[in-house]
């Protein structure tokens, strides 16, 4: 691959090509009780796993760009690269560590969520006996793994937001998290006076630098961070990882945050972290940031850190037939 450029995927109609769905397959919204989502998810499983999306390509070249010719670091982001095109070409998954599968469905009126489950299970199950997914879900104690990624009591894995809006499509966001970037997540309690942080982005500022350093290369920098400003402690760490879904190329709607995102993702990119903690100019691709509603005795800032193998991909079904991937 030559230094800095950005990777040629295979064309779309290639990876259509080697659909599971038929030709012809599309959703019976008639009757959205019975409306059978099994073989769209298992379609969306497939890409997800295996196709990077482009935004989060761009950025690693552009972090190539910057880092020194032969470094470690610039060797990790063209390695990183030459990765992204043999697993799209392949169709094999991007990383051994396929993750946990999380959904976000939205839909309208009228979709059972119990039968939208089951079937999203099924299409979990059978992408891991395609090998497209690992063997990820253990039971917490024993270690009990029951080889189909699936949690027999229907609660933890694969983990399934359900909400219900007033467009008449169906949508359906996935993504795959790595067990490293998960373990670097935080989450933070202000004041905090061993870092000095008050409520304020100041002291929101100290935490996320906080979490950056203590992650090093352990969260497969150059990482993404999703930080939720407020909420309560599980509504924080909810919507920091649904922040991750968003493309980095985005630009927060609050001018404010805004501004504080493109300021400190400069400045943690002279940490010298680096890919993978090897060193360089590429420690972070993106940062997201929300402010949220809180109790006034409680300010968290909850952080999410996603791997440089960032797969994400939305699926939209709408009532004529309409299938997208995005």
């Amino acid at each position: 691959m030559t230094s800095c450029s950005v990777p040629t995927l295979t064309p779309i109609e290639a990876v259509e090509a080697q659909s599971v769905l038929p030709a012809d397959w599309q959703a019976d919204f008639q009757n959205l009780a019975a409306v059978d989502l099994q073989p769209a998810v298992l379609e969306l499983i497939r890409r997800t796993s295996s196709r990077l999306p482009q935004d989060v390509i761009e950025a690693l070249a552009a972090g190539r760009a910057t880092e020194t010719k032969d470094s470690r670091g610039a060797n990790a982001l063209d390695t990183m690269l030459e990765n992204v095109v043999l697993a799209d070409s392949h169709g094999a998954p991007l990383c051994q560590d396929t993750g946990t599968v999380i959904f976000w469905v939205r839909h309208p009126f009228g979709l059972s969520q119990r039968r939208a489950k089951a079937q999203i299970r099924q299409a979990v199950a059978e992408a891991t006996k395609r090998s497209w997914l690992r063997p990820n879900c253990v039971s917490a104690l024993a270690a009990k793994n029951p080889g189909n990624n699936l949690d027999p009591f229907g609660e933890s894995h694969p983990v399934i937001h359900f909400e219900e809006w007033e467009h008449p499509t169906v949508e359906i966001q996935i993504m795959l998290k790595g067990g490293g970037c998960e373990n670097v997540g935080a989450q933070y309690r202000l004041p905090d006076v061993a870092l000095g942080a008050g409520r304020d982005l100041k002291g929101v500022r100290k935490c996320i630098i906080d979490a950056v350093v203590k992650a090093q290369g352990q969260g497969c920098s150059p990482g993404i961070l999703g930080v939720a400003i407020g909420g309560d402690r599980v509504v924080g760490y909810e919507r920091s990882k649904e922040l991750l879904l968003r493309k980095l190329t985005d630009t927060n709607p609050n001018a404010e945050l805004a501004a504080f995102e493109s300021a400190l993702l400069a400045d943690l990119n002279t940490l010298g972290i680096g890919p993978m903690g090897y060193g360089g100019a590429t420690t972070v691709l993106g940062l997201f940031v929300e402010e949220l509603w809180r109790h006034p005795a409680s300010f968290y800032v909850s952080i999410s850190y996603m791997c440089w193998s960032s797969r994400r991909m939305t699926l939209t079904l709408d009532a004529q037939g309409g299938i997208a991937f995005q």
